[in-house]
């Protein structure tokens, strides 16, 4: 069947909702809250005013984000009856500036034999003639997991509120033919075209534990033929959830389309790990002969290697916006609160807010930043003169709605004498930042952010900078520390860290963070690298949550420019 004989061959439109009971094995199945336990207040302090998310229930990954005639389109995983994971649809909101959101019904749920357990992650790709298309995995009768595919309805609909799935659905299903694991073969990727013509996907997978990006090819978009070999794999990092595969221009920050190739694009495969629920990306090359990627020298393959962000950010998507040639990712944040408390609030889990993502000039690694669009909702500006802060003080940042805030800041250090020593062995950056916290003192550090902070700091989240001397460099440590941020011990106060990509001898080192009652999401290094976290002060709440830039190191560091906003609410779902 052709592409073009595909849409028309549709007839039959969704009709119930049919729950799932299947278990996906990132979540726990909490059977005894499968009901609508919502107790929803929009005056609750832990809920955000610009990041995404519905107003009630359970969400995780973002799914298929895509742009149609000039609107933006994000599906989600949803719970539409709870506030834990199961019962999981494909919800669908839209935009027209990545900011404010309305919600549609839902595109995708249980009503075929193909997902009749389940609705999962997966991908949409837009194919010639402007026609997008969504892969996604199902759950069947026999709880396996297969790929199945949707379209709109009415393609004429901007909203593309409706969608019909495939009568050849499963299009890929695992069989003992080709030795694929029935319980680990999920979330298919956006497709790329390949110079032959043919359209090429990868969905995750595991042998024992070697993580797999399974390789299929098509010629239709309908019939799949599984590729020899996958495109990639890497032993002892378990199963691969929510891979990504693209490219990257190594000449220009502009964004490229999927199917790009070219003697100046590196290409990028991005995997979750179900075993440590930890995201790593690699950088590197992709034979088109032989349809295989291979990371760069340097590149490492498992969980610590490279990562887009360092704290609560998991199952992220990327899609190409070709309406501003860029590459924009989307990131699930989960829940540092228990269940019971989520319970409480009614809902669980956000998406951070969209990233612009390109190539270091380095070539090494990948930089992300806020989407522009974000910017439209700052207000109230306040800018702090130059100024030296001294050791061991602190300067509150007023003038600003604390709980709900951008601030950015540039440090200039001068004097590397007392950076501490960095112990060879000391190679886990989130280690050294649990045992060095904010209240550690050190020689060049800890400087930064105090954010959402009572007033007595009993409760805070510090987001700061060490400088420690390594073996011929400086080496610049990035922290996210949540030891104190709230007194309510049920919560998980897990510090991340990262080392940052910077030589602080050449350049000042940037922090930016931006705050959302429950979300403090932090980029270091001008994008290097990013931090997100999820914390709920009981003291440091609305009109009571303070904004502080602090050092706690022995040494004096430099405030080169320091800015700060005020941010207005989103209008989201």
């Amino acid at each position: 069947m052709t592409i073009s004989s595909f849409w028309p061959c549709f007839i039959c439109l969704l009709c119930s909702v049919l729950l799932s009971h299947g278990v996906e094995a990132s979540h726990h199945l909490y059977r005894n809250l499968q009901a609508d336990q919502s107790t929803f207040d929009n005056n609750q302090p832990y809920r955000t005013s610009y990041h995404f998310q519905p107003p009630k229930n359970w969400i995780n990954d973002p799914n298929g984000p895509m742009i149609y005639k000039g609107i933006y389109h994000l599906f989600y995983q949803y719970n539409p009856i709870g506030v834990v994971w199961g019962n999981i649809v494909w919800a669908h909101s839209t935009s027209t500036d990545l900011v404010n959101w309305i919600p549609h019904e839902h595109a995708i749920y249980p009503s075929h034999p193909a997902d009749i357990n389940g609705c999962w992650s997966g991908s949409t790709t837009i194919l010639p003639g402007d026609k997008p298309a969504i892969l996604y995995t199902g759950i069947d009768p026999q709880n396996q997991q297969v790929q199945n595919l949707a379209v709109p309805k009415n393609l004429s609909d901007p909203y593309l509120r409706e969608w019909v799935k495939s009568p050849k659905n499963p299009l890929m299903a695992p069989t003992p033919m080709n030795e694929i694991n029935a319980s680990s073969f999920r979330d298919p990727t956006t497709a790329w075209m390949g110079p032959d013509g043919r359209w090429r996907l990868i969905i995750g997978s595991k042998r024992n534990q070697r993580g797999l990006a399974i390789l299929y090819r098509s010629k239709d978009f309908i019939k799949w033929t599984k590729a020899q070999h996958p495109l990639h794999s890497a032993k002892n990092t378990g199963m691969w959830e929510c891979p990504d595969f693209f490219p990257v221009s190594t000449d220009t920050p502009i964004g490229v389309e999927t199917s790009v190739m070219g003697p100046n694009i590196k290409h990028v495969l991005k995997s979750s790990l179900d075993n440590t629920k930890h995201e790593y990306y690699t950088i590197g090359t992709y034979n088109l002969v032989k349809d295989r990627y291979t990371p760069d020298k340097g590149s490492v393959d498992s969980d610590a290697g490279l990562r887009y962000d360092y704290g609560k950010f998991y199952a992220s998507k990327t899609f190409f916006d070709s309406s501003k040639n860029r590459r924009i990712l989307w990131g699930w944040i989960n829940e540092s609160s228990s269940v019971a408390d989520d319970v409480k609030k009614g809902w669980s889990g956000i998406q951070a807010i969209p990233r612009t993502i390109w190539l270091d000039k380095s070539g090494k690694q990948l930089l992300q930043w806020p989407i522009f669009e974000i910017e439209q909702l700052r207000t109230k500006r306040v800018d702090s003169p130059t100024k030296v802060l001294k050791g061991g003080s602190m300067v509150e940042i007023s003038g600003v709605t604390a709980a709900q805030a951008d601030v950015e800041v540039s440090f200039g250090i001068k004097a590397f004498e007392k950076a501490e020593m960095l112990d060879p062995s000391w190679t886990n950056p989130q280690m050294i930042c649990s045992q060095k916290s904010a209240s550690v003192k050190g020689g060049l550090g800890p400087f930064g952010f105090l954010v959402l902070a009572s007033k007595g700091l009993q409760e805070y989240t510090a987001v700061f900078f060490r400088i420690f001397k390594g073996q011929g460099k400086y080496v610049v440590l990035m922290c996210s520390d949540q030891s104190r941020s709230s007194l309510n011990n049920d919560n998980d106060k897990t510090t991340y860290g990262a080392f940052v990509d910077v030589d602080p001898t050449k350049e000042e080192l940037s922090l930016k963070t931006l705050i959302d009652h429950s979300i403090v999401e932090s980029f270091g290094g001008m994008g290097k690298a990013c931090i997100t976290a999820r914390v709920y002060p009981t003291l440091a709440i609305h009109d009571e949550t303070h904004l502080y830039v602090f050092n706690n190191g022995t040494e004096s560091i430099k405030i080169s420019r320091l800015s700060a906003w005020s941010m207005k609410k989103a209008q989201i779902n």
